[in-house]
């Protein structure tokens, strides 16, 4: 038994297999959850890891480095949302993801230890498609993957005295990974986990910086910060680190304004303006303090 390894642990598991069930029938529900199975253990295998187990629609499975599980969940969500059969009407197979890295005790066929509890409760957080994964992960990948990583929420999970900050692999927009990759090759080492924008929403924050140097706010359920208002578009705009300050880019119908605590307030609509200091933002009409669609921001240099 060794008590001082290391390791990514992954869960991935059919969502609403009850329902397959339900509505396919026992024979063909079993053979869609046993696809995805094999996709999963494909995918394991394909990039060294190991299966565990496997618990009904539930795959357990382990890999030495951060950056194998992350390309071994990509590889899941990819083949399984491909794959003609199991999306085929009535109902469209789908998988979730959670995954995290620490220290385990290993024994010949199992792997134990808080790791493995924070890996499985992750999975619990993610919706259909999703990879959810933890800081511990993300600081371990590379810059490119760094990129397609969003901050999603700030959750307390059974078990830990402290929040957790959650992050989702943005495994299905290539685009934003390469275009946010050639922003990060404009920094230099020094530039790097220098600037970071606080961004806070009645009762809820989310910090980005280098290692996440994105995020969304709009009315659709898709973006980092989701709020709703007449005035508000889908996607709103989107606030992106470039070099080493960073900018908000308004992509709205009605625009956006941002009034800075210096007292100078602008106004943006399909253009982007660079971010100082502190403020507050509205998204379609100008920002009031108590307003549900109004944003607070700080930027630390």
């Amino acid at each position: 038994m060794d008590n001082n390894t290391e390791l990514a642990i992954l869960f991935a598991d059919v969502v609403g297999s009850t329902r397959l069930y339900q509505v396919l029938g026992d024979s063909q529900a079993r053979q869609v959850v046993g696809l995805c199975i094999d996709v999963m253990k494909v995918a394991t295998e394909r990039h060294g890891g190991r299966v565990i187990k496997t618990m009904g629609d539930e795959v357990m499975a382990t890999f030495t480095t951060p950056l194998a599980a992350i390309e071994a969940a990509e590889y899941m969500q990819r083949h399984i949302a491909a794959n003609e059969v199991l999306q085929a009407d009535p109902v469209r197979a789908a998988i979730r993801i959670g995954c995290h890295f620490g220290p385990v005790v290993q024994e010949p066929r199992d792997v134990f230890g808080t790791a493995v509890h924070i890996a499985n409760r992750l999975t619990s957080q993610a919706k259909a498609g999703q990879i959810v994964t933890t800081a511990s992960v993300v600081e371990r990948l590379t810059p490119e993957w760094k990129m397609a990583i969003r901050q999603i929420d700030v959750a307390s999970l059974k078990g830990q005295h402290d929040a957790t900050v959650l992050f989702e692999i943005l495994w299905q927009n290539d685009d934003l990974t390469h275009t946010v990759s050639s922003i990060a090759s404009l920094l230099t080492a020094d530039q790097r986990v220098t600037t970071s924008l606080q961004l806070d929403t009645d009762g809820r924050s989310w910090l980005l910086n280098e290692l996440c140097p994105v995020a969304t706010v709009g009315r659709a359920d898709s973006n980092t910060i989701t709020l709703s208002g007449e005035l508000v578009s889908r996607t709103h705009a989107r606030f992106e680190l470039v070099r080493t300050r960073f900018h908000l880019i308004d992509e709205s119908t009605n625009g956006t304004y941002v009034r800075f605590d210096s007292g100078v307030e602008r106004f943006v609509r399909r253009d982007t303006l660079a971010l100082e200091g502190g403020g507050l933002i509205g998204l379609g009409a100008p920002p009031q303090p108590h307003s549900e669609t109004a944003i607070r921001f700080r930027c630390d240099d």
